[in-house]
């Protein structure tokens, strides 16, 4: 009864594993493969992006006709005009800019349409090979991937007043470039008596302070809305698995986390959240993010939106914040920020008990920031892993020995769970024989054998499901390693040692061709290629796991024997393509299992039977 019970649970959990495998990981790497190489054809094809136009009201690609008094709400932005790909070095030469020069970012700030259009993250690479191009975040409009953030006025209703548009050139007062310790300053003059000025400054990390002023010396007062906006053209391509958000994102006040995947906002068109107060908003990418921060006592009008133009939408989160009268001789002002760059636990902030990693989100009083990494719904979980990993990556200075760490402490934390468990698996391992009499003794009569089998566990005391408890156990600890290697950026491109360069891909050697010695790579053949990737951990990884099998005597059903043998197999095919780190988890993790295990069934008075099983399993096959 308990053999079959544990068979049946070992099947279904198998099957369980190779169902989300099969969802979460090998169908949409599929669509990813297949969506790249159709923008690969279209931009092959040169096909035309959307760009930036004034729009009535003055105001760029945003609030473009003035709101109407009351609501403060943006309207829809007037349709782009198609225009040809130009190169991004093309696009930032063809306009006046101010250079941005950070230990973490380098760009320019584009004077004309005042927008921040051009970043990169100097730190942070494509590939692992240091010398690879730098991530680019944002890029002017024009180019294939135009995305930018923007900030200035929108004119209330029956204000004829000027506004600085996308194409307005603003002046920069003084020379240099904007630096941590150097902000700049941006003037314009509408001609009728208004002057905005725009001082923008940037920290060590990733975020910009703007401060908008406004003065009037014309012969009327005017009302205006301070706006922000962050703009996307075209949806860019993203790692399409359902654990992981990519998209529109904001936490908005009472409204709590709003996340809006790209497909989500086109069939919405639009989502308003009125009346929002502390609230932050943007767009984020697996290991980037572009967000609005307002400050946290601004009664804020905020939207997402995506606006189709041919076959392209423009991604958008934009404010409004609540109007002001400039009185003639008088002014006004408006402060925003920015974040642009890279989601780092410790820049970001981790709202978590002895943390210690409060960064943006305690620095500046806002509203669950922390979200801006997808910790995942079992949160509880996934952060302790990440701390740990953390922790001892800043005294080592290698993830990889982080993550054997963190298993051991897992295993010591779990050891009282566990050493009941296991220490129940020896006993019913010692009272096989009185369980096989008992087949004997009652051949016909089940119900008699079940009768005196729970007898013999009472007397014993041996609890028939224990030995579930160590696979139970492990499922949280291996989904949350697995989302901290996936979401992090910190993980990125961390290496462990020999040919692991990055601990959050799959392990690039290949047993099908050599690990290397052939020229072949055999995950190109057609239909079934992306199963022929098995590298070396994994298979290190299928032999810890077929030593732990072989540690338990072998099930007397044939049925049992078969699913127990092939296990192994079917675990390393299927973690192939796993991230490294999640593979050296599981090989570690199954070694010190079997240490563990061992050491219980010796103290246990029970025969370890490992190089007896593992013989025996060789010399059946010899004869």
């Amino acid at each position: 009864m308990t053999d079959n019970r544990n068979t049946i649970l070992a099947v279904i959990l198998s099957g369980l594993v190779l169902i989300a495998w099969q969802y979460f990981y090998n169908v949409p790497q599929m669509e990813k493969q297949r969506a790249q190489q159709q923008t690969q054809a279209e931009l092959q094809k040169g096909t035309p992006q959307p760009t930036a136009s004034a729009t009535p009201g003055g105001a760029p690609a945003t609030p473009g006709a003035a709101p109407q008094p009351g609501t403060a709400q943006p309207s829809t932005p007037a349709a782009n005009q198609a225009q040809p790909v130009v190169a991004r070095d093309a696009a930032i030469a063809a306009s006046p800019r101010v250079k941005i020069e950070t230990p973490r970012i380098a760009g320019s700030i584009s004077l004309k349409g005042g927008r921040i259009d051009d970043i990169a993250l100097v730190q942070f690479r494509e590939t692992v090979d240091p010398k690879s191009p730098p991530i680019i975040l944002y890029s002017p409009s024009g180019t294939a991937e135009p995305y930018y953030a923007e900030f200035g006025w929108v004119a209330a209703t029956g204000v004829t007043a000027k506004m600085p548009d996308a194409q307005t050139v603003w002046q920069q007062d003084g020379s240099g470039s904007l630096t941590p310790t150097t902000p700049v300053v941006l003037k314009w003059d509408n001609g009728d008596g208004l002057t905005f000025r725009r001082t923008i400054a940037v920290d060590e990390h990733y975020l910009f302070t703007v401060k908008d002023e406004v003065s009037n010396v014309g012969n009327a007062p005017v009302t205006l809305y301070p706006f922000a906006l962050i703009s996307r053209h075209g949806a860019p391509q993203v790692s399409g698995y359902y654990i992981l958000h990519e998209g529109l994102i904001g936490y908005l006040g009472d409204q709590g986390l709003q996340e809006y995947a790209y497909k989500k906002v086109d069939e919405s068109k639009q989502v308003n959240f009125n009346n929002v107060t502390n609230g932050w908003l943007g767009i984020t990418d697996k290991y980037w993010a572009s967000a609005l921060l307002p400050d946290t006592n601004a009664k804020l009008q905020a939207r997402f939106s995506s606006n189709p133009s041919g076959n392209v939408h423009t991604y958008q989160t934009d404010y409004l914040l609540d109007p002001v009268t400039v009185a003639i001789g008088g002014s006004a002002t408006a402060n925003a920020r920015l974040f642009a760059g890279a989601k780092e636990a410790g820049v970001v902030g981790i709202n978590f008990p002895l943390a210690g990693h409060g960064g943006y989100n305690k620095e500046l009083g806002l509203n669950h920031f922390d979200l801006l990494i997808d910790w995942g719904w079992f949160y509880f979980i996934t952060k302790p892993m990440f701390l740990g990993l953390d922790f001892f990556f800043r005294f080592f200075g290698n993830f990889g020995i982080s993550i054997l760490l963190v298993t051991v402490i897992v295993k010591l934390l779990f050891f009282p769970l566990a050493n009941k468990s296991y220490a129940s698996m020896a006993k019913m391992k010692s009272v096989q024989p009185q369980l096989q009499a008992l087949k004997e003794r009652y051949p016909d009569d089940k119900v008699k054998q079940q009768q005196e089998m729970m007898e013999i566990y009472r007397k014993e005391k041996i609890n028939p499901v224990a030995g579930c408890l160590p696979v139970l156990i492990q499922i949280p600890v291996f989904f949350s390693l697995y989302k901290v290697l996936f979401v992090t950026i910190e993980m990125r491109h961390a290496p462990f040692y020999g040919w692991i360069k990055d601990l959050s891909a799959p392990d690039p050697t290949n047993l099908f061709n050599l690990f290397g010695l052939i020229p072949f790579d055999p995950t190109t053949i057609p239909v079934f290629g992306h199963y022929l990737a098995l590298g070396i951990w994994p298979i290190i990884m299928g032999i810890t796991m077929w030593f732990q099998m072989k540690l338990n005597p072998t099930p007397p059903d044939p049925t049992q024997q078969i699913i127990f043998n092939w296990m192994p197999l079917i675990f390393t095919f299927m973690l192939a393509g796993f991230p490294a780190g999640l593979v050296i988890y599981w090989a570690w993790n199954n070694l010190l299992s079997v240490v563990q295990q061992s050491y219980i069934m010796r103290r246990n008075g029970v025969k370890v039977e490992l190089f007896d099983n593992l013989k025996a399993t060789f010399v059946r096959k010899a004869t």
